[in-house]
């Protein structure tokens, strides 16, 4: 076997050393790309990947554009020149017969009515021409000549028509025959320019349906090469961010289990950094709205005990004149017990919105409404507000309460129940007392005091039957159509100690 050439080896060991350096250059030179890429926010890096996206929907939809804009304009082509011209031959070829068919009427009726009608159909014939005359690329149509042949043929069929001197007149045979020449020659004429405009619609539709095929298969082709393009960028940006949104997927599951202390560490330069401290400050958020929904009623979604003596401490100590009234659903438990529990939460629920559109119609928007648990409710205003609320609360709740009850149980005015003894009793039907507590008389310093007054007067408005509310001021008031006046209660003088006045 013949050694090589050295000084051949040596030319190929330099172009293998060459080959290995550009193949190093090129891989180091890819990695470094991609590591540029890598490092780039992902709003870089989203922007960066659809602006390759973005050029080529661009040039996609300009290719688009274009075709379609061939298309339209071959569209108006054929509707604005072929389309009325074959339409006016048909039409045209209708006239010529129909005014020969005149002219033989004429021969034999000899009526001036003939005349009329043969006249109407040249001139349709004329206005027909006239409208299809001037139409783009109208110059390849004989127009024309259409006309000058068509003025042969009724002028022919008009002298004989008008010809009084039958020795001077043509024989009808001689009449028939150059009517018959002139009449084929012109329909000829007519079906040519038909044919004409016919060939040259088939021949756009061609030109339509050979755009639109290139177009297709090129937008095709474009849209493969987008769709394998976006594929590796997600790729690409979905491997770099994947790692970050594990991490916290577990903080999400650990927060799931009421964990709100754990804290996930990303250390990305990106914006899943941001969305890791954002994560943090959710957490701890939701573990505070964690705190706040414990007070919350799970039935009317009104806060509890905790937020009304908070609204009470705030009032109190801001020197915020306020009135606090607390609200009780008498004779329930005896709805609830022959009723059934869902219907009692229904009459709930219904009392709290009762509640709520009063407060939303009479009251301030600062007004405060609280649940603090069964049928008990709380409204914070204002002393000016609560008369009205109070008012349209009870008016309220007296028309809408015997919806929740039977027909029989109303027209009865009361139910059949138990009461705590387990005696069998009858219990009207429900009311809503309204105990109120102002600080216009009393110098309250503390909710606890507030809470024992409104309590006090609750026990003496449930005493009083029917929806009524009562004040600190040992005044009770009950809705009255014809005045709503109020009506003073004069209160022991034990109880009236009690309550502080």
């Amino acid at each position: 076997m013949k050694k090589l050439n050295p000084s051949f080896s040596s030319i190929l060991h330099t172009c293998s050393a060459t080959a290995v350096k550009e193949k190093v250059l090129t891989s180091s030179l890819l990695k470094k790309i991609i590591g540029v890429f890598l490092r780039l926010t992902i709003a870089r890096k989203m922007l960066l990947g659809y602006c390759s996206l973005w050029i080529l929907l661009v040039f996609i939809s300009f290719f688009a554009l274009v075709n379609l804009k061939k298309l339209n304009s071959i569209n108006n082509s054929i509707l604005e020149t072929n389309v009325p011209v074959l339409d006016a031959s048909e039409t045209l070829v209708d006239l010529v017969l129909e005014e020969e068919l005149y002219f033989r009427r004429y021969l034999i009726l000899e009526t001036s009515e003939m005349i009329n009608l043969f006249m109407d159909r040249k001139e349709e014939f004329n206005e027909t021409i006239k409208k299809i005359q001037y139409i783009p690329q109208g110059e390849q149509f004989p127009f024309e000549e259409i006309i000058t042949l068509h003025n042969e043929y009724s002028n022919i069929i008009t002298r004989n028509m008008q010809d009084t001197n039958q020795s001077a007149a043509l024989t009808p045979a001689g009449i028939d025959s150059l009517i018959r020449e002139k009449q084929e020659s012109l329909i000829t004429l007519i079906s040519n320019m038909a044919d004409t405009a016919l060939l040259d619609q088939n021949k756009k539709t061609g030109f339509t349906s050979a755009i639109g095929t290139i177009a297709f298969r090129i937008s095709a082709v474009f849209c493969g090469f987008g769709l394998f393009l976006s594929i590796t960028i997600a790729m690409l940006i979905t491997r770099n961010i994947s790692g970050s949104i594990k991490k916290l997927k577990f903080a999400t599951e650990m927060i799931s289990t009421g964990n709100f202390n754990y804290l996930p560490e990303i250390n990305n330069k990106d914006e899943l950094q941001d969305l890791s401290q954002a994560f943090i400050t959710m957490a701890g958020k939701l573990k505070h709205m964690e705190e706040k929904s414990l007070d919350t009623s799970p039935l009317t979604r009104l806060p509890g005990g905790l937020a009304i003596e908070r609204i009470l401490e705030q009032r109190l100590a801001n020197n915020t004149s306020f009135a606090f009234c607390l609200m009780d659903l008498d004779n329930f438990k005896a709805y609830n017990d022959t009723y059934g529990y869902a219907k009692g939460n229904h009459l709930i629920k219904a009392s709290a919105n009762i509640i709520q559109n009063a407060v939303y119609e009479f009251g301030n928007k600062d007004d405060f409404i609280g649940h603090i648990g069964g049928d008990d409710f709380v409204v914070i205003t204002t002393p000016e507000k609560y008369v009205r609320i109070c008012t349209a609360i009870i008016d309220n709740f007296d028309k809408s309460v015997l919806y929740f009850y039977s027909q029989e149980d109303i027209e009865r005015g009361h139910i059949i129940g138990e009461n705590r003894q387990g005696q069998v009793i009858s219990f009207p039907i429900a009311s809503i007392s309204i105990a109120v507590v102002t600080d216009h008389d009393h110098q309250l310093d503390n909710y606890i005091k507030i809470g024992e007054i409104a309590a006090e007067l609750k026990e003496h408005a449930k005493s009083i039957q029917g929806s009524v509310y009562v004040i600190d001021k040992r005044k009770t008031h009950k809705p009255d159509i014809s005045d709503r006046s109020d009506t003073l209660i004069q209160f022991t003088k034990k109880k009236a100690a009690s309550t502080g006045s």
